[in-house]
């Protein structure tokens, strides 16, 4: 009776273990695939940015080596000029975005201006639309100003995309400002554009710089509105790998997918920075 009872413990203690073994390895899997989904691609395209020589059916590649990196930053190769264009149009793009921006943002911030839910709105139209409509459609318009295949048209259309970033954000910064430090500037003698500059804009530096971010990732990242408005007189990172992929050089086209996913991670460590908790909560107020 003694050795059946001790037994009858035993059993009782590995059943109640049972689901929490069960439960730990179901999170182990699930973790495992998330992992797989999330870091798997990055793998793969770190893979290609170092291959040489890969095909079926070997389940890694044959040859390895970094000849396509040097074919890649070779000073005669597409990807060189491509790369100073993206750059170049992403940088102008922050300069329109701001122009617009940063007095919109700041008179969107009043709750008291006539018509302000329907102006910042306005600003996320471009978005409520399929990208490839809007695109096509501001293509045939730029058509007829001759604005198609110039770098003014492709700067116009990636500001129309990165406005809705810029404004949106900019009057979150704006309305996480402290008014009676504007308040009492103003009472001290000091005017409106002292004000503004002086004490209202470095306050809310960190969030346009954080939609500056914003801007340029997105410009230098978009593709589309750059295939229907600039190609095939100009050409950017994007458009380069989408050349590379269609061709099947997945060498050239990985290399140049891990030079634009660069910026973007330095540039998101930047934002969590910018970004502020209490910045964030005026988003849509």
């Amino acid at each position: 009776m003694v050795a059946q009872s001790v037994s009858n413990n035993i059993v009782l203690k590995r059943l109640k273990r049972l689901p929490f073994a069960s439960s730990f390895w179901l999170q182990m899997l699930f973790i495992l695939i998330f992992s797989l989904l999330l870091f798997g691609p990055i793998i793969n395209l770190l893979i290609w940015t170092i291959t040489e020589v890969w095909y079926f059916p070997h389940a890694l590649p044959t040859q390895w080596g970094f000849k396509y990196w040097h074919q890649v930053f070779n000073p005669y190769s597409d990807v060189s000029g491509s790369l100073l264009t993206s750059l170049l149009i992403a940088v102008l793009t922050v300069g329109v975005c701001l122009l617009v921006s940063v007095p919109a943002g700041y008179a969107l911030s009043k709750r008291s201006m006539p018509w302000r839910v329907f102006w910042m709105l306005l600003f996320l139209i471009p978005q409520a639309f399929p990208n490839l409509t809007v695109y096509m459609n501001i293509a045939r318009l730029f058509y007829g100003f001759g604005l198609n295949g110039t770098l003014l048209g492709v700067v116009l259309v990636h500001s129309v995309h990165g406005l809705m970033f810029s404004v949106w954000i900019s009057v979150a910064a704006f309305s996480a400002t402290d008014p009676l430090l504007e308040r009492a500037s103003r009472n001290l003698g000091a005017g409106p554009f002292y004000t503004f500059f002086h004490i209202v804009l470095p306050q809310a530096a960190p969030g346009i710089m954080a939609s500056c971010i914003f801007v340029f990732l997105e410009s230098l990242d978009e593709f589309t509105g750059t295939f229907f408005v600039g190609a095939p007189d100009i050409t950017t990172l994007p458009l380069l790998l989408y050349s590379a992929s269609m061709e099947g050089n997945y060498q050239i086209a990985s290399i140049t997918a891990l030079i634009l996913l660069v910026p973007s991670i330095l540039f998101m460590v930047v934002i969590h920075k910018f970004m502020k908790p209490e910045m964030l909560a005026k988003l849509g107020k």
